[in-house]
């Protein structure tokens, strides 16, 4: 794109008038999520990690992850964010350089997570704060605008309780992340709680009993983006499943019957 992307990026960001960040997994789903009227495209850790036959959580390389995410910015003019899991590395230097990495293969802005996968937990509060600190300055230091995002994942990977999310929300939020974002939260009171423990933008991700959420509801709470996380995957992998189960245990082609047809996909491939 010709604008600068961090700076359309970041403009898309108003609370209480949320957009919907439709993270893709290769160049076909991205053309796609354009084409069906995406404002802006973010990779996600797992469904990249589905394409190359690997789990989610630290299987995939930096390298990797920018090759794929440039992939992304290419495939069409909206501004692309990368989930960059932790930062690709335990050390605030680390995460620092990855923003710069980042920023150089093109992307509007990153999102960083306080889950150490080398020890199956999280960072503890003073180093977590450190890495989003560092992250920060280094996105403020570059030729263009970036989207830094902070997320605390210990209540999604069960490792701790909402109380500490939200010391850390607000911990990184006055470290400089420019949007707060705790994945799954049991449910819309503790969203609702996320949003009051920060004045900044705040995603949340459209997942679990938020999957059930009207974006009205989101944009009536405050939320300022909705992301799709790895859930569109899943729901095409749980399409494989289904399919694949009835084909080869029971010789059953009838979920293929209901595939859709070559010509509307062309079309928004063409878009």
């Amino acid at each position: 794109m010709t604008q600068d992307p961090g700076t359309a990026f970041r403009a898309l960001h108003r609370p209480g008038d949320p957009f919907i960040l439709a993270n893709a997994w290769d160049k076909g789903s991205a053309k796609m999520l354009a084409a069906l009227g995406a404002q802006a495209i973010a990779t996600s850790s797992a469904a990249h990690a589905f394409t190359l036959g690997r789990t989610d959580g630290g299987t995939v390389s930096r390298d990797e992850a920018l090759a794929h995410a440039q992939d992304l910015v290419a495939a069409t003019n909206l501004p692309v964010s990368g989930d960059f899991e932790n930062g690709f590395g335990d050390a605030p230097e680390t995460c620092a350089e990855t923003v710069r990495l980042a920023a150089k293969a093109g992307l509007a802005g990153i999102s960083i997570e306080d889950a150490d996968f080398g020890n199956d937990t999280h960072y503890p509060f003073d180093l977590a704060v450190e890495r989003i600190r560092a992250a920060t300055a280094a996105a403020r230091a570059l030729p263009r605008d970036f989207v830094l995002v902070a997320r605390a994942d210990g209540v999604m990977n069960g490792t701790y309780d909402l109380a500490q999310a939200l010391a850390r929300v607000r911990a990184f939020d006055a470290a400089g992340a420019d949007c707060l974002y705790v994945p799954l939260p049991p449910g819309v009171d503790e969203l609702r709680q996320v949003l009051a423990a920060t004045a900044k933008p705040v995603n949340a991700l459209a997942a679990g009993p938020l999957a059930l959420i009207s974006r009205e509801e989101f944009a009536t709470m405050g939320v300022a983006r909705i992301s799709l996380g790895s859930a569109l995957a899943r729901v095409t992998h749980r399409v494989i499943f289904d399919a694949g189960r009835a084909m080869f245990d029971n010789g059953d082609f009838t979920a293929l019957a209901d595939a859709i047809p070559s010509g509307p996909i062309d079309d928004l491939l063409r878009g």
